[in-house]
């Protein structure tokens, strides 16, 4: 039988992965699982990741885009020297204020990074990213502060079913701000 032509089946199979995870958490997350829910052959699970480490690695990375999309919006390499207090709440509260499931979602698969190694280098690389982005508009020492403070603003939103305060979260950015 001829080799089907997919070339879309390893996006389709990480994205099935941020589905389970996002369904069932971390717990739930196999090559079976993943299979059955992209539709495609155990098989092609395996054949694109070897470990479930490296099929959490490409989900890592993908739900790792969703904030660093929003961020780069709000600090764009030319942008002007604004309120990046101001810019900064805003974009956590676009962020935020999409998805919710999907924010929890993006935080477990950080989270997981803490048991398992093979993830904490795309962490590291999400920060590594971000505070670039920062440096567009503040020293390199201030912008790993606010990344602090941002994942510190997401967390307590998240873990309290609160609702975010964009005003707290600007006020509280500013003062990190030199």
């Amino acid at each position: 039988m001829p080799r089907r032509y997919d070339p879309d089946r390893r996006r389709r199979i990480i994205d099935a992965a941020v589905r389970v995870v996002g369904r069932d958490g971390m717990a739930g997350l196999s090559h079976r699982s993943v299979a059955a829910e992209a539709d495609v052959p155990l098989g092609s699970t395996t054949y694109h990741f070897a470990t479930l480490e490296e099929l959490m690695v490409a989900a890592l990375r993908q739900v790792n885009e969703n904030f660093a999309r929003v961020l780069a919006e709000r600090l764009p390499p030319d942008g002007d020297s604004g309120d990046l207090a101001a810019d900064l709440a805003d974009a956590l509260g676009e962020w935020l204020g999409g998805d919710r499931a999907g924010v929890e979602l993006e935080y477990e698969l950080y989270l997981a990074a803490l048991r398992r190694p093979a993830l904490r280098p795309v962490a590291a690389e999400w920060t590594e990213d971000a505070a670039a982005l920062l440096t567009r508009r503040t020293d390199p020492v201030t912008a790993r502060a606010l990344l602090a403070l941002l994942d510190g603003i997401c967390l307590q939103v998240l873990l309290t079913g609160g609702s975010y305060d964009v005003e707290h979260a600007r006020a509280a950015l500013a003062r990190l701000i030199p």
